[in-house]
């Protein structure tokens, strides 16, 4: 489904940084939900065919989601969010890391420093996401995995869910 929905995605090596700015045709309140609920994060964060399963979630400052990312043959990749801040409607920051099924840390990949900042324009949201990394080799490690690839099929996987309750 192609949308004519703004996405710029920029990588900023100087900052081991990677910026994403997407707009969504849905009010705030819709997208902040589909963002911070494990039900509906569940219906588009892996980019298909994987699905987003959550074990726990607690959306609070110092809470966590576990969620594993579960490909078509069944296979799971774990991961975790620490929530640092939440302004409601406004922005959320997380701590994002790879690990197993209990929650604990897969040190063989970089943590990146999320901050998601939501902002309403009209009858669309724009999103604004910086992902920061503490090395370069980090970031490089995240976009050769295909980050970039996955997390624009996951956007449009988003923009379907609030096209069907439109």
């Amino acid at each position: 489904m192609k949308t004519n929905l703004e996405m710029d995605f920029i990588v900023d090596k100087e900052n081991n940084t990677v910026n994403v700015k997407r707009e969504f045709n849905a009010p705030l309140s819709n997208v902040w939900a589909a963002w911070t609920e494990a039900k509906i994060l569940d219906q588009w964060w892996a980019p298909a065919p994987w699905k987003s399963r959550t074990k726990s979630m607690d959306f609070k400052e110092g809470g966590r989601r576990l969620y594993a990312m579960v490909g078509p043959e069944g296979e799971e990749h774990w991961a975790i969010a620490d929530f640092t801040s939440i302004s409601p409607k406004t922005n959320f920051k997380y701590l994002d890391a790879f690990s197993d099924s209990e929650g604990n840390l897969n040190t063989d990949f970089p943590r990146s420093q999320w901050d998601v900042n939501f902002s309403e324009q009209g009858n669309s949201t724009i999103v604004n996401i910086s992902i920061k990394h503490d090395k370069l080799s980090d970031l490089e490690k995240i976009i050769e995995m295909g980050f970039k690839e996955g997390f624009t099929i996951a956007m449009e996987g988003l923009d379907e869910i609030f096209a069907s309750r439109a």
